[in-house]
């Protein structure tokens, strides 16, 4: 019996020296769990590093992880943070949140989805376009349409606070000047535009009939069609003249003073690799990879068909902190 408790207090002892010396890396996510999850699960199958994922709420809508990553900007305790959209990782650069790494993987993704600083690189991406409803004959074919007498009631778009919605708004007050951008809402707002809570109910309203159209993301719209539902999408501003449409990349991020940096690493060049596009573009959320050559959705053009609104993701950043007070004007909050 003495014999057997020796061994056994050796064997814990070995297993614990098992497990300090276990690799690990802490990322914090705000891409939806059941997408991001098994990415980080075959990661660990992989390399034998160990992921802890902390992951963002539905209400915080990314939000969340941001502010605490500020918060914890002297004692960090996450090495990556795998944003939904690169304009909370401009963020994170510009409170001295994120650190510079320019990975391997990354270097055939176009140059106009990464910081050129390097501080954040995106991947796989949503395009902003339109949701319709079938029995719409003459769908609008850009964001102005929006102003169309014959759409007067009958269009709506997302919460302009939050998520994808409040991007764009941006992206057009960075487009187009102050001026113009307001005249633009301010008309919006004359020609009855119903305000929903998110992308994904704007998609149900027009779904159900209740509404022509809405801007949502190609995920929206995707999952609409493959349940049948008498839904089309539209990309806007394709013409010669028009604006293009928006790419919304994931973006990853390596933080400053990560506690386990070469682990960090290794995940960024896992989650950058052409095999996690694809494994995206095959998931339910429908991504589209930013490098040519990894076939995208069925449903969806690749990017090298379409006409992209060229926006710089750092300056969007700084317009979505300026509207913010008009954004709550504008929305009655």
């Amino acid at each position: 019996m003495k014999r057997l408790v020796i061994f056994c207090l050796f064997l814990s002892l070995i297993l614990a020296c098992s497990r300090e010396k276990t690799p690990e890396v802490v990322v914090y996510v705000s891409v939806d769990r059941v997408f991001s999850e098994p990415i980080l699960k075959e990661f660990e199958k992989k390399t034998g590093i160990r992921v802890r994922a902390v992951y963002d709420t539905e209400e915080a809508k990314g939000t969340g992880l941001m502010q605490r990553l500020i918060a914890e900007k002297d004692h960090p305790v996450a090495d990556v943070y795998w944003a939904n959209e690169p304009v909370r990782a401009e963020v994170l650069k510009r409170k001295g949140v994120a650190a510079v790494y320019r990975s391997p993987s990354a270097r055939d993704i176009p140059e106009a989805f990464r910081d050129p600083e390097g501080y954040w690189t995106g991947f796989s991406a949503r395009l902003r376009v339109f949701i319709v409803h079938q029995q719409v004959k003459d769908p609008p074919r850009k964001i102005e349409d929006y102003l169309d007498p014959r759409f007067k009631g009958r269009g709506v778009i997302a919460n302009p606070l939050f998520g994808t919605t409040a991007i764009h708004f941006a992206a057009l007050f960075a487009l187009w000047g102050p001026e113009k951008a307001r005249a633009f809402f301010e008309a919006l707002k004359e020609n009855g535009v119903a305000i929903s809570a998110s992308n994904g109910e704007s998609a149900d309203l027009v779904a159900s009939g209740r509404y022509d159209f809405a801007l949502v993301d190609t995920d929206d719209v995707v999952a609409r069609m493959r349940q049948g539902l008498p839904v089309k999408l539209v990309y806007p501003d394709q013409g010669e003249e028009g604006l293009g449409v928006l790419v919304v990349p994931n973006a990853v991020v390596l933080i400053r003073g990560a506690p386990h940096p070469e682990a960090a690493k290794r995940l960024i060049d896992y989650l950058l690799s052409p095999e996690v596009e694809a494994k995206l573009a095959r998931a339910a959320c429908a991504q589209i990879p930013l490098r040519p050559g990894v076939p995208g959705p069925k449903e969806l053009r690749p990017l090298s068909e379409l006409r992209i609104l060229e926006v710089n993701y750092g300056e969007v950043a700084e317009k979505l902190l300026e509207i913010q007070p008009y954004l709550r004007r504008w929305a009655g909050l």
